[in-house]
């Protein structure tokens, strides 16, 4: 299912993050601060999509989220000379437009501002941990590369009348 992953994405591209697994601690203060903060085990997930295209996805170490790290990622899969990347304004993302031309959306003031927005990335989350919960209730961080590559793959040929065919054919080769 990872083989077809090759073709660059163009046009409108939004790139977003989320964390999957793990369950959320309470919130404590620490000694020093008035802020909460939120112990997690979740594992980041990468991911971008063309907009009405494809979506590609990778797992990540919360320490690899970095500008060098995205920067890569976006090299191996988008056409940066004719694409325009869509993110919200977490710290990574503040350099990208060095890369390619990049808009941002601010979500504590609004989710869409015309035609920025990252609903479509954010729509694919949505499938992905509800599909994990309802077909495999839980899953491993070991394998968690294998189960986004499937989610992928099943909403990158979401229109094929018979995706179950097409993958047995791919699988031998005809």
């Amino acid at each position: 299912m990872e083989q077809e992953q090759r073709n660059l994405l163009t046009g409108l591209v939004e790139m977003d993050e989320t964390y999957v697994g793990g369950k959320r601690r309470p919130g404590y203060t620490h000694r020093h601060s008035k802020k909460k903060y939120h112990i997690t085990k979740k594992t980041p997930v990468i991911g971008m999509i063309e907009r009405g295209g494809k979506v590609k996805a990778k797992v990540f170490r919360k320490r690899d989220i970095n500008f060098r790290k995205l920067s890569m990622m976006i090299r191996e899969n988008v056409d940066t000379k004719n694409a325009l990347l869509i993110t919200d304004e977490a710290n990574y993302y503040k350099k990208m437009q060095h890369l390619l031309p990049h808009k941002t959306i601010n979500h504590s003031i609004w989710y869409a501002d015309g035609w920025i927005h990252t609903n479509s990335i954010e729509s694919f989350w949505a499938l992905l941990k509800r599909g994990i919960i309802g077909q495999f209730h839980k899953v491993s961080v070991r394998h968690l590369a294998r189960y986004i590559a499937e989610f992928s793959y099943r909403f990158n040929h979401r229109d094929h009348k018979d995706i179950f065919a097409l993958t047995i054919q791919r699988g031998i080769g005809v």
